[in-house]
């Protein structure tokens, strides 16, 4: 979800058949508040505990997908298991007939993402008081054993009165838990993936740490470090080159940030602090480092409009007591009227009049300028998710606003339908601005491609051309097919599935051939005999003792009587021959002292009695003979 639990305004309500439904007999949806790419989210009443909150509901296509509900799951577990002041808190989940939801904490306010369209690069100050509370809940996740794995600008919320919450812990998993950059689609935004989790898949508290550190720029600098037109350009950068100091982009930033975006930032995960607790620490001393002066430094892009909004930013995070109020117009006047010259009564009435009238004019035009270069220009995007295109057209262009439009993929708005809007419904927007429309093309499906003798590396290929995912492989004997190409696949070709849906393969072993017996043989006799039935042979590098002659065969992998592929490789291992040890003497000796004797030698021992009696009085092979490890030795008592 890019903007879980923000205002009502953020949303439209148009047909939703969500809307006055109450789930599991106790929460009741009253509107929507945003739509994301697995569930859209609602404000609701707990009737039970009359208490306003917000239910996130999955969509209803994607309720069928054990993948996506165990996601679902593991938010509404990870949250609640945290229990931390800034992180978006879960206090149920359940299932109603096809909806699957959480009860969550209600935040009214927005994301960090808004507060940055809106107003660009932020005071270190505020940029500060907005990374020091996500570097909290993230700590707490992390000492719980969780990383979060998907830190952006929209998962940062910030509440009407200033408090910095976390949201959504879908993409969360164990710090042991190894993971795959394929295998939920989209970790992340890529703009926000560390090079680790770009190169190889995994991800530990480190990569939630690289997340902060290209939001921490990005909050100083009002732009993202790594652009490109597409996303592979930006997932190149991140690989490859280091994030700029945020200086470079604004001069004058103090070293101190530079330095921290660098620790935090850093391409090698173990040049960056453990985890979000130390690096909130380093956060914490380079905050204290830096002068009243270089914590309110305005951006010096942020000028006019810009700078109010930089101001702005610092008290939307932190309040803080209003200045007192001077009237503008009173210092204008002190600053500009010349002294007064003495005169009649009259004069100095008129004069006072003038004084006044040129007061109130100069009040006008300051109030009518505020309010243009604050509210006047400006107006709030409509809200028109969910609506037919030309309606979507035709509401903006009636509000006065310009058009453009994209088209996407998505499983959960009909074709031809508004996805989403930039700016988002309810966002400011200049007046005769452009706001750009997503509209739906529908479902993207994908047909799996028939593969059938097809090598198992240009299958797997195809597959990833095809948008989907190669899956298991499984590998069988097959009369007809090459050995190492495809035989079948799961689902079965021009089957119908979402893109990256794995596909299972079945791949031929060759046609099945039973294995000669060759030990015993010759070495040269054993491959000829191996090779005539369609083996290839590998000899191993050891030789064993055996009951074979020396340089035969001893032994053969596959055995005797197994079936192999045709082509196969079989491995012999040659015969160093009996191993030859010699035997004790044990004549003179009782039964247990020569049998413990011949047995650690490593001979097996036979007793044969003539008398009654315990010792022995002869023995085959004699003591001093060499005899076979392995071997019996007869032993005569009386």
């Amino acid at each position: 979800m890019d903007t879980t639990l923000q205002d009502p305004s953020h949303g439209s309500n148009h047909d939703d058949p969500m809307l006055g439904q109450v789930l599991d007999g106790r929460y009741r949806v009253e509107a929507r508040i945003a739509v994301g790419g697995m569930a859209t989210v609602y404000r609701a009443v707990d009737t039970r505990l009359d208490r306003v909150l917000a239910v996130k509901v999955m969509h209803p296509s994607l309720a069928g997908d054990e993948s996506f509900v165990e996601r679902f799951i593991r938010e509404a577990k990870s949250a609640a298991r945290l229990g931390h002041t800034n992180v978006v808190g879960v206090y149920d989940q359940g299932t109603d007939g096809q909806y699957v939801y959480l009860a969550m904490e209600y935040v009214s306010g927005c994301t960090l993402r808004d507060v940055l369209r809106n107003r660009g690069a932020l005071q270190p100050r505020a940029a500060l008081d907005v990374l020091e509370p996500v570097l909290a809940a993230l700590g707490a996740a992390h000492r719980a054993g969780l990383v979060h794995r998907d830190v952006k600008p929209e998962n940062v919320l910030i509440g009407e009165d200033g408090r910095v919450k976390v949201a959504d812990f879908g993409l969360v998993r164990a710090v042991d838990t190894q993971t795959s950059a394929t295998t939920d689609s989209v970790l992340g935004t890529v703009s926000y993936l560390a090079p680790e989790q770009i190169e190889d898949g995994t991800a530990d508290p480190r990569a939630d740490l690289y997340a902060c550190g290209v939001m921490f720029h990005e909050m100083l600098t009002g732009t993202k470090p790594h652009t490109g037109g597409t996303p592979a350009q930006v997932l190149y950068r991140h690989l490859n080159e280091p994030i700029p100091a945020p200086s470079e982009s604004v001069p004058g930033l103090a070293p101190e940030l530079d330095a921290l975006t660098a620790r935090a930032t850093a391409r090698d995960p173990d040049l960056r602090p453990d985890d979000a607790v130390a690096l909130l620490s380093e956060t914490r001393a380079a905050r204290a480092a830096l002068t009243e002066e270089q914590l309110d430094a305005v951006p010096p892009a942020a000028t006019s409009e810009g700078a109010s909004l930089a101001s702005e930013a610092r008290t939307s995070v932190i309040p803080r007591p209003a200045e007192p109020a001077e009237d503008a117009v009173d210092r204008t006047t002190r600053l500009s009227a010349p002294p007064p010259e003495p005169a009649p009564r009259s004069r100095r009435g008129r004069s006072l009049w003038v004084l006044v009238t040129l007061g109130v004019l100069l009040v006008l035009l300051v109030g009518t300028g505020i309010w243009y270069i604050n509210s006047g220009q400006f107006t709030k995007t409509p809200a028109v998710l969910d609506r037919p295109q030309a309606e979507a057209v035709r509401t903006l262009q009636d509000a006065g606003l310009g058009v453009e439009v994209e088209r996407e993929y998505s499983e959960r708005t009909d074709r031809g339908h508004v996805v989403s809007t930039d700016p988002s419904p309810g966002d400011r927007v200049r007046r005769n601005g452009t706001v750009t429309l997503s509209v739906s093309r529908g479902p993207q499906i994908v047909k799996v491609p028939d593969l059938s003798g097809t090598p198992l590396a240009n299958a797997r290929r195809k597959l990833k051309d095809a948008g989907l995912t190669p899956g298991t492989v499984k590998r069988k004997f097959d009369e007809e097919a090459a050995r190492g190409s495809v035989v079948a696949t799961d689902p079965k070709p021009g089957a119908e599935r979402r893109p990256g849906a794995a596909v299972a393969l079945t791949v031929s072993k060759g046609a099945p051939v039973r294995v000669p017996d060759v030990v015993g043989d010759d070495e040269s006799e054993a491959r000829d005999e191996l090779r005539e039935a369609g083996f290839e042979v590998r000899t191993a590098s050891k030789r064993v003792f055996s009951e074979e002659d020396e340089g035969d065969v001893a032994r053969q992998s596959p055995g005797e009587g197994r079936t192999a592929a045709k082509g196969q490789t079989v491995t012999l291992t040659l015969s160093k021959g009996q191993d030859m040890v010699e035997v004790p003497d044990v004549e003179g000796m009782d039964e247990d002292e020569a049998r413990e004797e011949l047995e650690d030698a490593g001979f097996e021992v036979k007793v044969r009695r003539l008398f009654v009696g315990d010792s022995v009085f002869n023995q085959s092979p004699d003591g001093g003979e060499e005899s076979a490890r392995g071997s019996t030795v007869t032993l005569w008592l009386r």
